[in-house]
């Protein structure tokens, strides 16, 4: 933020408008270096491979999108799948060692732009995109610093006019940046501070927490995370702005849902539509009865939940997802809840926390003793009686922050006063305040750059 983000827009700045993406990728690579150098040669060897293999599988701009059915079709199709199953295969390899305890931390970003180049390789083939024939421009779709750890994972469409021209302004710049800091304080203010509680009730011991600490320490962590990938989507889309991008919006306010499928719908929205996309409605969506429509969304949240780990747990967190978003499918068609307004959103804050402690505990045993804790089924060893009532008054305004920022009203604020001039002065003292929040405890890293 101090050293690289200021040298790396001046130099962005001076360089001529057809040498800008030479400049933002050599910019990406050096920063991807930086957070990984171990893996950079992967990155570069997944760019140059994927590269040559969409100018294979679809056609120029000057050419017809148009497919013919013959031998030429049968081999793109062939092409195409052995690409969607080497770059699966190559995704897979990491996960599966880092499941089993055989490597030293995934690749970083791999997940995210796996799935970035599945989708344009996917869309080529299509014919909805042409076919990128410059390097440098599809080596930039693929390893853009702002979104090359933890997404969004954007579509070629959405970028491939920007990356040919685009506007760098101050304007661009000032805009920007309000969006980065909000982001910045979402993840140094809300998630890591409240995400204290969650690291306090580890260290505790699972089997030592009440069972109010126990939901309160879920709660915690639900909205550590939260507050954490949202904040690194609002870094990304703010730094995409600064460099003359618009990047699609990741999150919308999830815990104002009163679903678990409207939850999901809202939550890293950029992962749900490509399972959409390129998953579930290929499979047919709910276009054929309710019994294929629930094989489709167990499919999707199988893979779902491989994509975040190989791990138990996380099986365990995608079948619950699956069978809440299929009761839930069901009481709708029967007509329930369409009168209530409090209940479903009591609904889904008792379900969530739950999910998310099958998605961060990958000790089955352990997990199984925390979710015992949480319902009383669990005996408790020197358990503190009131112990959820301390925590409650250290963190009590942390909670009533972070609840409020889950709701439209401080967005709202933003929106009606992000032009004035106190609401610049405010953003400017809140940056530095992050600043000194991160020179103070050090650094901690984003949760989802494990994934």
């Amino acid at each position: 933020m101090l050293f690289f983000l200021p040298i790396f827009l001046i130099l962005y700045g001076v360089t001529p408008n057809q040498y800008k993406n030479l400049t933002l990728l050599a910019g990406s690579l050096l920063f991807y270096a930086y957070g990984d150098l171990n893996h950079l040669w992967l990155l570069m060897a997944s760019i140059v491979v994927n590269y040559f293999l969409g100018l294979h599988l679809g056609v120029g701009s000057k050419s017809k999108h148009k497919k013919k059915r013959g031998k030429r079709y049968r081999k793109k199709r062939l092409l195409l799948a052995a690409a969607i199953v080497g770059n699966i295969g190559v995704l897979a390899f990491f996960k599966g060692k880092e499941g089993f305890g055989a490597g030293t931390g995934l690749p970083l970003g791999i997940s995210f732009y796996t799935f970035q180049i599945l989708s344009y390789l996917i869309d080529v083939y299509r014919g909805e995109v042409y076919r990128e024939t410059s390097l440098v421009k599809f080596a930039v779709y693929c390893a853009m610093f702002p979104r090359v750890g933890s997404g969004p994972i954007v579509n070629y469409g959405e970028v491939q006019r920007a990356l040919e021209k685009r506007r760098f302004c101050p304007e661009g710049i000032q805009s920007g940046m309000k969006v980065f800091v909000l982001g910045l304080a979402a993840k140094v203010l809300l998630a890591d501070r409240i995400g204290i509680l969650w690291h306090e009730a580890q260290t505790t011991g699972f089997v030592s927490l009440s069972a109010g600490m126990a939901w309160l320490s879920a709660i915690a962590y639900s909205l550590r995370l939260y507050f954490d990938f949202y904040g690194y989507s609002l870094m990304a889309v703010g730094l995409g702005k600064m460099l003359g991008f618009a990047f699609p919006e990741n999150f919308r306010m999830p815990y104002m849902a009163r679903t678990v499928r409207d939850f999901y719908r809202r939550w890293h929205i950029t992962l749900g539509r490509w399972f959409c996309r390129y998953v579930y409605i290929p499979l047919g969506g709910s276009r054929r009865g309710e019994l294929r429509t629930a094989g489709n969304l167990l499919a999707v949240w199988l893979l779902t939940a491989l994509w975040h780990g190989i791990t138990p747990n996380f099986l365990i967190w995608g079948a619950l997802l699956w069978v809440c978003i299929v009761l839930e499918r069901q009481a709708e068609r029967l007509g329930l809840g369409k009168r209530l307004k409090v209940l479903p959103h009591l609904y889904l804050w008792a379900v969530i926390p739950v999910t998310w402690m099958c998605f961060a505990i990958p000790d089955l045993g352990q997990l199984g003793t925390y979710l015992g804790r949480m319902f009383g089924l669990t005996k408790g060893i020197n358990v503190r009686q009131g112990d959820w009532l301390y925590a409650l008054q250290r963190y009590g305004g942390l909670f009533a922050a972070a609840f409020a920022a889950c709701t439209p009203a401080v967005k709202r604020i933003c929106v009606r006063l992000r032009d004035s001039r106190a609401a610049e002065l405010f953003l400017a003292a809140l940056f530095w305040l992050c600043v000194w929040r991160i020179t103070v405890e050090g650094n901690n890293p984003f949760l989802y750059l494990n994934f």
